[in-house]
């Protein structure tokens, strides 16, 4: 199971952005490596706590975090995925596991703390020559039912003018439009440097019943007169299974029942509802006499009615 950010930095869900910070300092002082050199669970920690505020401290990501839980950062085999693919801790910081500078992430006096010296602070800075990969990019067509259900799939793309079949996994509830990273996957670094990102921009299939708005999904509901008139319980196929959904006597169409929780889900467990638009389909194909007696009931039933349907129609 995937590391909880908030639990890895002390913090609670509602922390804001300076409580993220704070916390991340101060579990940062007490596993970074220079503390503990041959302690490798120290080193492990040091990573988690990078990691969990590369997310949480940018507004973006966490938000995603927030929404999409853990499929945030598995997808591709080690890649997380956010809408904009934004730079690590600070504007013009290390990318997610990136060296940190500590000198200027804890103030000067840091490297003294861990017994460093201006040798170790010059080692540190030829590090930096090392280039990273440029990321590369490319669109995938996902269809409606895996964006909704969430899973693995293989995508066909161009990379450096040769076409490539990857694997992917898509989080549950993905959104048209959305950008998944897959890291590591773009064009690789030089001088040590950590290869590029590979960034997908998702176009997600329309379906032939459902829409999207958000996390609601929205779904004509086709009912025979006779069900409008007297009422019945329909059988609705949503994507977490078929529900019984209770038409109320004198119906009209237009009229929107709402199924709530049906909608989009995510794995962190938001849900979003499932609203049906009813639409009275008439009988198609009766024979004349049966047409000409509803028509007689019809009229009928609305000599009684005191108030015409189009009353409320105006410019």
């Amino acid at each position: 199971m995937a590391d909880d950010h908030y639990q890895v930095l002390g913090v609670s869900r509602t922390a804001t952005a300076e409580d993220i910070r704070k916390a991340y300092r101060e579990m940062a002082r007490k596993y970074h490596p220079d503390l503990h050199p041959d302690d490798k669970a120290a080193k492990e920690q040091f990573k988690k706590v990078q990691t969990a505020f590369d997310v949480l401290n940018d507004p973006s990501k966490r938000e995603m975090y927030d929404r999409y839980g853990s499929s945030f950062e598995g997808v591709g085999g080690g890649g997380g995925w956010s809408p904009q693919g934004q730079a690590g801790p600070f504007p013009g910081g290390p990318q997610a596991g990136a060296e940190i500078d500590l000198e200027s992430l804890f103030g000067g006096g840091f490297a003294d703390l861990f017994g460093g010296g201006r040798g170790k602070r010059a080692g540190r800075s030829r590090r930096t020559a090392a280039m990273p990969g440029e990321d590369l990019s490319a669109t995938i067509s996902v269809p409606f039912k895996l964006a909704i259900d969430g899973g693995k799939t293989e995508v066909r793309i161009e990379r450096d003018g040769r076409g490539e079949t990857i694997s992917v996994t898509i989080p549950q509830g993905l959104p048209d439009g959305a950008r998944m990273r897959l890291r590591g996957q773009g064009r690789p670094g030089s001088g040590g440097g950590a290869a590029g990102d590979l960034v997908l921009q998702v176009r997600v299939e329309p379906h032939p019943v459902f829409r999207r708005d958000g996390d609601t999904l929205l779904v004509g509901l086709p009912i025979t007169l006779s069900e409008a008139i007297a009422g019945a319980k329909v059988d609705l196929p949503t994507p977490w299974g078929t529900i019984s959904l209770r038409i109320p006597p004198g119906t009209s169409s237009g009229k929107k029942l709402r199924a709530a929780g049906m909608g989009v889900r995510h794995a962190n467990g938001a849900k979003g509802d499932l609203i049906a638009d009813v639409q009275i389909a008439l009988p198609g194909g009766a024979d004349a006499t049966a047409t000409a007696a509803l028509l007689e009931a019809a009229r009928a039933a609305e000599a009684t009615v005191t108030e015409p349907p189009r009353t409320g129609l105006v410019w």
